[in-house]
């Protein structure tokens, strides 16, 4: 094993009873949630037991962090995101989330002639929430006209016939997130009380 190796694995233990101090928790509570017994992890933190990934993932988890962190691992690469997006008759949708299923992100940049003037409603299975940034977006839902100004949002059952463009001829930018049917937005509105 080399040294550099060696020094990256004997400070997984001082992590781990770091990360465990910091959230206020025991040996027993990491126990309970990742399934590892309180004497492993105490070898663990004490640096009397070499960590694997099986044993890593699971207390990963339980933190909330990414491995990485827990084997303090030097960036690497690039760290930006190259989105690419995806225009349609002058409809811009930059994706902001990566995986499939589940909550879809995207930023959309409607061209002020997008979609024309004439409401033409669709309907399709989903939920969805939009957030205004930039413009105007005039919005049919069902038999109701909304104009959305910036900071302000909806939300709506995609299967009721709705429609959106620019309200004034001019750009238009807003934040979309799409799920499935019955996948609504949770937001709170202060911090959870404990």
């Amino acid at each position: 094993m080399t040294a550099d190796l060696e020094a990256v694995l004997d400070a997984v233990g001082p992590r781990l009873r770091a990360l465990r101090v910091q959230r206020s928790l025991t040996l027993g509570d990491v126990s309970s949630a990742s399934g590892i017994s309180v004497s492993t992890l105490s070898r663990l933190e004490s640096g009397r037991r070499r960590p694997n990934l099986e044993i890593l993932l699971p207390i990963a988890r339980v933190y909330g962090v990414p491995l990485d962190d827990l084997v303090g691992a030097p960036p690497t690469g690039d760290p930006r995101i190259h989105l690419r997006p995806i225009e349609y008759h002058g409809v811009t949708a930059i994706p902001l989330t990566r995986r499939p299923g589940g909550m879809q992100a995207f930023k959309m940049v409607l061209d002020g002639k997008a979609r024309g003037t004439e409401p033409d409603p669709q309907i399709h299975e989903g939920y969805e929430w939009l957030y205004i940034l930039n413009g105007s977006l005039h919005l049919v839902l069902g038999a109701n006209d909304f104009v959305l100004g910036p900071g302000e949002a909806a939300e709506f059952d995609t299967r009721t016939p709705h429609w959106f463009a620019s309200a004034d001829g001019k750009p238009v930018e807003f934040i979309s997130l799409f799920g499935r049917q019955g996948e609504r937005m949770h937001v709170r509105a202060r911090p959870k009380r404990t």
